[in-house]
């Protein structure tokens, strides 16, 4: 018995170590990612809306995949008032309660006294795909025009003082 056991432990010393398996890791998008990724021009319903690059935001995995997305400016656009976000899907998410596949979607908002309504649609149909509820961020929080966090910080969209919950469903 002592020697199976020797020879046993003998066998396992001598296979090389196999490399510890990772979870894959998301981490926030560079600008340059962000820039090759996000159009200039966004491609919503017959139009192509101008984007804001500075506030563009996302976050990517290490098989390339991103989520990202930016400010749009819609003045002088019949998407004016309905549109204000140009989202960039690349792995599948859930935004609030809104499963989204990969694909180009746009998101609008309407405050209310405490949070925001959002709603998302298809970018090239403009089919609405749900709403969710942005809630105001403790005080004291960072204001951004618009963020996407890294899933290793906080799992949220955020809309200057508000923040929608995601979850990555890879």
């Amino acid at each position: 018995m002592k020697l199976v056991f020797l020879a046993l432990l003998t066998t396992l010393s001598l296979q090389p170590s196999l490399p510890a398996q990772t979870k894959s890791s998301w981490r926030a998008a560079t600008a340059a990612e962000l820039e090759t990724a996000l159009p200039a021009r966004a491609p919503v319903e017959k139009e192509r809306i101008e984007t804001e690059m500075r506030t563009a935001s996302g976050i990517i995995n290490p098989q390339g995949k991103l989520i990202a997305g930016v400010v749009l400016i819609t003045a002088g656009y019949s998407a004016d008032g309905k549109y204000s976000h140009y989202l960039l899907i690349q792995a599948p998410v859930t935004i609030g309660d809104i499963a989204l596949t990969p694909g180009t979607y746009v998101l609008g908002w309407q405050r209310n006294d405490t949070s925001l309504t959002v709603k998302l649609y298809d970018a090239i149909t403009g089919t609405q795909r749900g709403t969710a509820e942005a809630h105001r961020l403790p005080t004291g929080a960072r204001v951004e025009s618009f963020r996407i966090w890294a899933p290793s910080e906080q799992k949220l969209i955020q809309i200057g003082r508000f923040a929608l919950p995601y979850t990555l469903t890879e």
